[in-house]
């Protein structure tokens, strides 16, 4: 387990913020997604982020879709800004949403495609080295592997891990393949015990 003490606090006031970095692909992954936010109170005292495999090139309407469900604001991220708690936020099709220094979301540009279905181990990644122990990291429904890498990345660096508990169905592939190649998760659970552990571990109570 990693050093709390190397992770540097976002303010003099406290420590850093619970980051709860989501990652799904597919028609599944969305609406596991939906599922998920709508399920988390209002109150959560964490920073959201969503990372959805979809078509880069095409208008999204993301951000409305899970909005509609959502207690919590849902937003597409601004490059540079200071994450805020209580809010949930995506990118857009284009580019990749990932955790910078000191809360600072940072949106990487990726014309050639060179990330391809590997956004998710990058948005994890980078939440695992700038949030540390205060890190939550969430496989849901996929196809492939991606997040398998990251979540071992939070793991290793104190994080929490929750995978969707897979079904034979291949748009489990995902949360299988998290499990096979991670070793231990800390919750294998359903939607509903997925937003429990959350909101548990960022000290707050679903109503």
């Amino acid at each position: 387990m990693a050093n709390s003490s190397v992770f540097a606090p976002w303010s003099d006031n406290g420590p850093i913020p619970w980051i709860v970095a989501l990652g799904a692909s597919g028609p599944g992954g969305v609406n596991d997604t939906k599922a998920l936010l709508g399920a988390l109170p209002s109150t959560l005292s964490a920073a959201v982020m969503v990372v959805i495999h979809r078509s880069w090139d095409q208008q999204s309407y993301l951000r409305d879709f899970l909005a509609s469900a959502s207690a919590l604001p849902v937003v597409i991220a601004a490059n540079g800004e200071r994450l805020q708690i209580g809010i949930v936020y995506i990118g857009e099709p284009s580019q990749h949403l990932t955790l910078a220094i000191n809360g600072i979301g940072e949106l990487v540009d990726d014309p050639s495609r060179h990330y391809g279905d590997r956004t998710i181990d990058l948005l994890f990644h980078s939440v695992a080295a700038h949030a540390g122990p205060r890190a939550i990291g969430v496989i849901l429904s996929g196809r492939l592997d991606d997040g398998s890498r990251g979540l071992v990345a939070m793991h290793e660096a104190g994080g929490i891990t929750m995978v969707l508990a897979p079904s034979s169905s291949p748009e489990h592939d995902m949360p299988r393949n998290a499990i096979d190649f991670s070793g231990p998760v800390d919750l294998i659970g359903s939607i509903t015990r997925i937003a429990q552990g959350i909101t548990k571990a960022c000290g707050d109570q679903i109503p």
